[in-house]
Protein backbone atom coordinates (compact mmCIF):
# COMPACT_ATOMS: atom_id res chain seq x y z
CA UNK A 1 0.00 0.00 0.00
CA UNK A 2 1.63 3.35 -1.19
CA UNK A 3 -0.39 5.30 0.75
CA UNK A 4 -1.45 5.38 4.42
CA UNK A 5 -4.63 3.18 5.45
CA UNK A 6 -6.76 6.28 7.09
CA UNK A 7 -6.09 8.67 3.57
CA UNK A 8 -7.27 5.73 1.90
CA UNK A 9 -9.83 5.02 3.44
CA UNK A 10 -11.37 8.56 3.80
CA UNK A 11 -10.97 8.67 -0.31
CA UNK A 12 -13.14 5.41 -0.83
CA UNK A 13 -15.63 7.49 2.25
CA UNK A 14 -15.31 10.16 -0.18
CA UNK A 15 -16.59 8.19 -3.22
CA UNK A 16 -18.83 6.67 -1.30
CA UNK A 17 -20.21 10.15 -0.46
CA UNK A 18 -20.01 11.45 -4.30
CA UNK A 19 -21.91 8.28 -5.75
CA UNK A 20 -24.78 8.43 -3.24
CA UNK A 21 -25.29 12.26 -3.71
CA UNK A 22 -25.05 10.89 -7.83
CA UNK A 23 -28.00 8.40 -7.29
CA UNK A 24 -29.83 11.34 -5.36
CA UNK A 25 -29.92 13.97 -7.87
CA UNK A 26 -30.88 10.87 -10.38
CA UNK A 27 -33.36 9.45 -8.54
CA UNK A 28 -34.68 13.57 -8.06
CA UNK A 29 -34.45 14.30 -11.38
CA UNK A 30 -36.46 11.07 -12.57
CA UNK A 31 -39.16 11.89 -9.70
CA UNK A 32 -39.63 15.05 -11.56
CA UNK A 33 -41.24 13.64 -15.15
CA UNK A 34 -43.64 11.30 -15.75
CA UNK A 35 -42.67 7.88 -16.43
CA UNK A 36 -42.82 6.27 -19.97
CA UNK A 37 -45.69 3.47 -20.66
CA UNK A 38 -44.88 0.93 -22.98
CA UNK A 39 -43.36 1.91 -26.46
CA UNK A 40 -39.57 2.64 -27.76
CA UNK A 41 -41.57 6.20 -28.99
CA UNK A 42 -41.92 7.41 -24.98
CA UNK A 43 -39.28 5.98 -23.90
CA UNK A 44 -36.79 8.49 -26.31
CA UNK A 45 -38.87 11.24 -25.53
CA UNK A 46 -38.49 10.43 -21.64
CA UNK A 47 -34.59 10.60 -22.05
CA UNK A 48 -34.66 13.48 -24.02
CA UNK A 49 -36.73 15.28 -21.73
CA UNK A 50 -34.26 13.86 -18.82
CA UNK A 51 -30.96 14.99 -20.69
CA UNK A 52 -32.67 18.64 -20.64
CA UNK A 53 -33.12 18.34 -16.30
CA UNK A 54 -30.22 20.17 -14.86
CA UNK A 55 -29.73 17.98 -12.14
CA UNK A 56 -29.28 15.29 -14.24
CA UNK A 57 -25.78 17.17 -15.26
CA UNK A 58 -24.79 18.07 -11.90
CA UNK A 59 -25.36 14.18 -10.93
CA UNK A 60 -22.97 13.79 -13.68
CA UNK A 61 -20.35 15.74 -12.07
CA UNK A 62 -20.21 13.89 -8.79
CA UNK A 63 -19.80 10.55 -10.84
CA UNK A 64 -16.94 12.17 -12.86
CA UNK A 65 -15.41 13.60 -9.41
CA UNK A 66 -15.69 10.04 -7.51
CA UNK A 67 -14.58 8.16 -10.86
CA UNK A 68 -11.19 10.19 -10.60
CA UNK A 69 -10.91 9.72 -7.00
CA UNK A 70 -11.61 6.12 -7.49
CA UNK A 71 -8.98 5.62 -10.27
CA UNK A 72 -6.33 7.14 -7.73
CA UNK A 73 -7.58 5.02 -4.98
CA UNK A 74 -7.02 1.99 -7.18
CA UNK A 75 -3.94 2.85 -8.20
CA UNK A 76 -2.79 2.72 -4.52
CA UNK A 77 -4.74 -0.35 -3.13
CA UNK A 78 -5.67 -3.54 -4.50
CA UNK A 79 -9.24 -3.97 -6.15
CA UNK A 80 -10.56 -6.53 -3.95
CA UNK A 81 -9.54 -4.34 -0.68
CA UNK A 82 -11.04 -1.16 -2.83
CA UNK A 83 -14.16 -2.61 -3.52
CA UNK A 84 -14.66 -4.10 -0.19
CA UNK A 85 -14.07 -0.76 1.74
CA UNK A 86 -16.64 0.47 -0.92
CA UNK A 87 -19.79 -1.46 1.05
CA UNK A 88 -20.27 1.61 3.22
CA UNK A 89 -22.19 2.76 0.18
CA UNK A 90 -24.95 0.55 1.00
CA UNK A 91 -25.52 2.34 3.89
CA UNK A 92 -25.08 5.71 2.60
CA UNK A 93 -27.80 5.10 -0.06
CA UNK A 94 -30.16 3.70 2.35
CA UNK A 95 -29.39 6.73 5.23
CA UNK A 96 -30.36 9.18 2.16
CA UNK A 97 -33.03 7.43 1.06
CA UNK A 98 -34.44 7.33 4.42
CA UNK A 99 -34.00 10.90 5.37
CA UNK A 100 -33.55 12.81 2.17
CA UNK A 101 -35.82 10.98 0.01
CA UNK A 102 -38.47 10.11 2.50
CA UNK A 103 -38.27 6.52 1.62
CA UNK A 104 -39.60 3.96 3.91
CA UNK A 105 -36.65 1.53 4.74
CA UNK A 106 -38.02 -1.52 6.45
CA UNK A 107 -36.04 -3.45 9.38
CA UNK A 108 -35.89 -6.36 7.42
CA UNK A 109 -33.89 -4.33 4.72
CA UNK A 110 -31.51 -2.53 7.46
CA UNK A 111 -30.70 -6.16 8.82
CA UNK A 112 -29.63 -7.01 5.31
CA UNK A 113 -27.52 -4.67 5.03
CA UNK A 114 -25.64 -4.66 7.93
CA UNK A 115 -25.49 -8.40 7.04
CA UNK A 116 -23.84 -7.48 3.66
CA UNK A 117 -21.65 -4.90 4.70
CA UNK A 118 -20.65 -7.18 7.49
CA UNK A 119 -20.02 -10.25 5.70
CA UNK A 120 -17.82 -7.94 2.79
CA UNK A 121 -15.78 -6.66 5.26
CA UNK A 122 -15.12 -10.06 6.86
CA UNK A 123 -13.83 -11.04 3.39
CA UNK A 124 -11.75 -8.14 3.12
CA UNK A 125 -10.06 -8.82 6.16
CA UNK A 126 -9.04 -12.40 5.25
Amino acid sequence: MKQGLPFILSLIAFTSVCDTINQLFLKSAINSLHSPKGNIRAVLNFILKLIMVPRVWVSFLFSIISLCIWLFVLSQVDLSFAFSADSMHYIFIALTSRFILKEKVSLKRWVGIILIVAGIMMVSLS
